[in-house]
Formats: C-alpha cells, sequence, structure tokens
C-alpha cells in the first residue's frame, strides 16, 4: 500500500513537470502570435480546438455524470470561468503590454498565491523546509531572468500588462485549489470537457465583440500550427495532467513544479530559436530543481498538526 502511494505521488510529479514543460511551449507561441491575433480570439480558438479534440474521449462520461455535473453546476461554472475563460486570456493581454522579464518575474508569484491561500482557507500548514525551497528556487529563476545581474531588477518598469499578468497569477492559484476540491463523484474525464465548454460559452459573446471591433484572424499555415498547438497541447494535454497532478499530490507541490516553467522555456527557445545556453542558465536550474526538491520532500518526523490538503 505505501509503496502505491509512493509510486501515485510520483506519477503525481511527473505530470506536473509534464503540463509545465508543455505550457513553456505555450509562451514561446503566444509571444510569436500577439501581432497576427488579437487575445480574445487566440483564447477562443486555442478551447475551441480544445472542446474538439476533447470530446471524442470524454463524451461519454459527460453523459453518464450529467446528473452530477448539473448538481453542482455553480463549481463548474466558476471553475471554467476562472480557469479557462479568464487566466489564459489576461496572459494574452498581458504580453501584448509588458516585456518578458517582467511577465517571467509576475508568474513566479502564482505558487506562492497558492500556498498563501492553501494557508489562509484550508489550514495548511508552512514548514520551515517550505520556506527555504521557496527561497531557492526563486533565487534560481531570478539568475536565469536577470542573467546573473541582480541589478537588472532595479530597472524594472510596471506597466498594465503586469497588473494583468498579476490578477492572472492569482486567478490560476484559486482555480488550482478549487481542482483540489472537485466532488468526487464528477471525473477527471467529465470534469474537463465540461469546464473547457462552459469556459468556451462564456468567451464566446466576448469573441464576438472583438471580431466586430477590431478584425478576423489571419489564418496563415504558421497561425494554424501554432493554434492546434496551444489547443491540443497548451489546453487539452497540459489541462489534463496539472489537473491530474493536484488531485495526486495536492496544489502546493504541484505549484512548486511550475517554478521549473522558466527552464523549459530556456531550452525550447535555445533548441527552436537558436538562443544560447550559458553557464547561468545551468545554474539556475541546479538551484530550480533544488528548491523544488527540498520543498517537496516529506520530514521524517510527522508534524502535530494534520493538512486536511495532503492527497
Amino acid at each position: 500500500m505505501m509503496r502505491k502511494s509512493k509510486h501515485y505521488k510520483i506519477i503525481g510529479y511527473l505530470f506536473a513537470i509534464c503540463a509545465t514543460a508543455i505550457w513553456s511551449g505555450n509562451f514561446i507561441v503566444a509571444r510569436g502570435l500577439h501581432q497576427s491575433i488579437p487575445p480574445i480570439s487566440l483564447a477562443f480558438w486555442r478551447w475551441f480546438v480544445a472542446v474538439v479534440v476533447f470530446l471524442p474521449f470524454a463524451l461519454k462520461n459527460l453523459i453518464h455524470e450529467w446528473d452530477s455535473l448539473r448538481k453542482n453546476i455553480i463549481y463548474l461554472s466558476i471553475t471554467a470561468l476562472l480557469g479557462i475563460t479568464i487566466f489564459n486570456t489576461l496572459i494574452y493581454f498581458a504580453g501584448r503590454t509588458t516585456t518578458a522579464i517582467n511577465l517571467s518575474l509576475i508568474s513566479l508569484s502564482f505558487p506562492i498565491f497558492i500556498i498563501i491561500l492553501s494557508r489562509i482557507f484550508f489550514k495548511e500548514l508552512m514548514t520551515v523546509k517550505k520556506g527555504i525551497g521557496i527561497l531557492i528556487v526563486i533565487t534560481g529563476v531570478l539568475l536565469l531572468i536577470t542573467r546573473g545581474d541582480f541589478s537588472n531588477l532595479m530597472d524594472i518598469s510596471f506597466a498594465i500588462g503586469d497588473i494583468w499578468m498579476l490578477i492572472a497569477a492569482i486567478i490560476f492559484a484559486i482555480y488550482s485549489i478549487l481542482v483540489k476540491n472537485k466532488p468526487e463523484n464528477i471525473s477527471i474525464r467529465a470534469f474537463q470537457l465540461s469546464t473547457f465548454i462552459l469556459g468556451l460559452i462564456f468567451l464566446f459573446p466576448f469573441f464576438i465583440w472583438e471580431q466586430v471591433t477590431y478584425h478576423f484572424v489571419n489564418l496563415s499555415k504558421t497561425t494554424v500550427l501554432a493554434i492546434l498547438y496551444v489547443g491540443i497541447f497548451a489546453s487539452f494535454t497540459a489541462f489534463v495532467l496539472w489537473n491530474k497532478s493536484i488531485v495526486m499530490i495536492g496544489p502546493s507541490k504541484a505549484g512548486m513544479i511550475y517554478y521549473a516553467l522558466p527552464v523549459f522555456s530556456g531550452i525550447l527557445a535555445h533548441l527552436f530559436l537558436d538562443e544560447n545556453i550559458s553557464t547561468i542558465h545551468f545554474f539556475s536550474m541546479l538551484l530550480i530543481f533544488s528548491g523544488i526538491i527540498i520543498s517537496n520532500r516529506k520530514s521524517k518526523v510527522k508534524p502535530k498538526i494534520v493538512s486536511n490538503m495532503d492527497v
């Protein structure tokens, strides 16, 4: 039983790592599309593709669990509105008016918000080890995005996009906690498809408004391939993996894995954008993964306070 539990958590960590790696590719693709696709349209087509791809796999679950879904429609609607409709759309808005270094810095706050909110609402224990791990991870990421010169942080100026990104980080933290508390009588597939559909429905009126106000998407070969990537991988695949990881290891531990996002982004940028990986990158990667391991290691002595968020 203990071995099964250990393997169960290892799989949960692997799911979180895979989701984070896929999302790192999403940032690279999204940055390249901000000139050709308006933010709401990009979000709409992303989730449209995700629904179409996911439908054959989860339609049976959706029909079979219809009564449970209907009884939890308020919970599902709030979760879909936050995690599907608003979160990604805000990121696309943020990327149009702020710099990459600002986005990277602000995105670090997402796991911190998870830990804070989990502590406030669910009394999850904040250990010294977890605090040390967070500090090591933040140091590693700052080393990465400042290229070893922390004085670059003094030159940062905040734009409206920074505010959008900060709100997006808070929203995704709340979404992750909501997923952790998913009703047990709703399967991951039914939950995922229902929130994808609801999120798409909530996006639709804003999509129509954007099309009327601005312009239609120029569907070039590059644009289509990019939309397919963010729709199939960054939406369908990554969200399924992420939600499973939250259920298996909890939102705080999954959130710590998210700190590795700049590492994966750097690797993908090197492979697809010919950007060099320097010694700074290796040191930052070492710090990031060390911090993740330290913060997620279980203490040999069990704490007196038992968290109701432990899986």
